[in-house]
């Protein structure tokens, strides 16, 4: 027995790594039993909470790696200088926990964002409300983790020496470096302010409906430095956050998702207005897409060919509002064909005959007289005529 406390200490001695690695096996069984236990019991305890429920969600995955990586750290500190690359093990493990620790706390701000959003949904019929919310909450939780990031990252990179050197260098000559990073930074930091004054101001948000460079689409995603755009056949319109800051844009749902559409058809003059006022009123009220609010028909406009009506109706938002317009376009179209295909527009042309004797104007030329008939030694008339009216001396001989 003493001979073998003998060879176990001599191990320990030529190998004082090994008992260090076994004390950072059990931390990491610990961390792991803790980690699961802690999870099972957050997620059971906040399933009532939904912002709470999405944040253990969301980080439960770097809490995998946060836990073991503190254990390690507090044992790395509590063994001895004396330990070959211990300095080199302290400080790859603090680095690791500094980007564990960052990823945790995006993720849990994320997490945040999740359970907001899942607050406020879009589906109903006035969101004008969660859009709002929606809106906030996305562009500020984008904006406070690229602030976490880029504190993590300037963390990690003071804990080498020659990095802090050069911190320190560029601290010296602060006037010159912080102009020129200003510079290069110009576009970054233009974005990420237009993005917190898009976050408070809300010029725009989440599903609204812009006109934007003369295409119309909805607003699809905002994030830290531009806006996806939702064009209607499927397309997407990237535009940067600056953008809007600088730049005019047409918003149809910034105070209400309520828009006024409006449907032009061309009539002649015949047509009456009551029966096609009776027939729009009938197709708005036969649509699902009609809020009930506005169905009015109007005349317009006149040309010397034609008188043009309009139908203005109101839709709870813009993608009901156009289904509507061509539902009524086709609708007004088909009655007038229908029931009154007289009144379509045309084009008039009328001639009138003018009586020259009545208004006293020059005389009409004298009527051509109608030819002779035919001689009976069958010389035609004119023939005959020619002959006679030639010379009577040749035709007195010829007797």
């Amino acid at each position: 027995m003493h001979s073998f406390d003998l060879r176990f200490s001599t191990v320990f001695s030529d190998h004082p790594w090994i008992g260090v690695m076994i004390g950072a096996l059990v931390v990491i069984l610990i961390a792991a039993l803790a980690h699961r236990i802690g999870a099972a019991v957050l997620l059971r305890v906040t399933r009532t909470m939904p912002v709470l429920h999405h944040v253990a969600l969301s980080i439960r995955r770097p809490a995998r790696l946060v836990l073991p990586l503190f254990g390690l750290q507090l044992l790395w500190q509590a063994s001895g200088d004396s330990l070959p690359a211990i300095d080199s093990v302290r400080h790859v493990n603090g680095v690791l926990f500094i980007a564990a620790v960052t990823w945790l706390l995006m993720s849990a701000v994320n997490g945040v964002a999740g359970g907001v959003l899942s607050r406020h949904s879009l589906d109903v019929a006035d969101n004008l409300h969660a859009r709002r919310v929606q809106t906030q909450a996305q562009v500020l939780a984008r904006t406070l983790m690229g602030l976490i990031l880029v504190i993590g990252v300037a963390v990690a990179l003071m804990t080498f020496p020659g990095v802090r050197q050069v911190g320190a260098s560029l601290l010296a000559s602060a006037g010159v470096a912080g102009l020129v990073a200003g510079i290069a930074a110009r576009p970054v930091l233009g974005n990420l302010i237009a993005g917190l004054q898009i976050a408070l101001a809300q010029p725009i948000r989440i599903d609204d409906v812009l006109i934007v460079e003369g295409e119309w689409g909805r607003v699809e995603e905002i994030t830290g430095t531009y806006v996806v755009l939702r064009i209607w056949d499927l397309r997407r319109l990237i535009v940067p956050l600056q953008w809007f800051i600088e730049h005019p844009f047409q918003n149809w749902t910034r105070s209400s998702s309520t828009v006024i559409g409006s449907v032009f058809v061309w009539v002649d003059y015949g047509m009456p207005i009551e029966p096609l006022r009776a027939e729009a009123r009938r197709i708005c009220e036969a649509s699902p897409e009609w809020d009930g609010e506005l169905c009015k028909l109007q005349v317009v406009e006149t040309s010397e060919r034609a008188i043009q009506l309009r139908c203005i109706v109101t839709t709870p938002d813009s993608g009901r509002g156009w289904d509507l317009r061509c539902k009524l376009r086709e609708g007004l179209v088909d009655f007038v064909q229908r029931e009154y295909p007289q009144f379509l527009p045309r084009l008039r042309t009328e001639v009138d005959r003018l009586d020259t004797a009545s208004r006293g104007d020059s005389p009409a030329p004298p009527a051509v007289p109608p030819a002779r008939p035919a001689t009976a030694s069958g010389r035609n008339a004119g023939a005959d005529s020619a002959g006679t009216s030639a010379d009577p001396t040749a035709d007195a001989s010829r007797r």
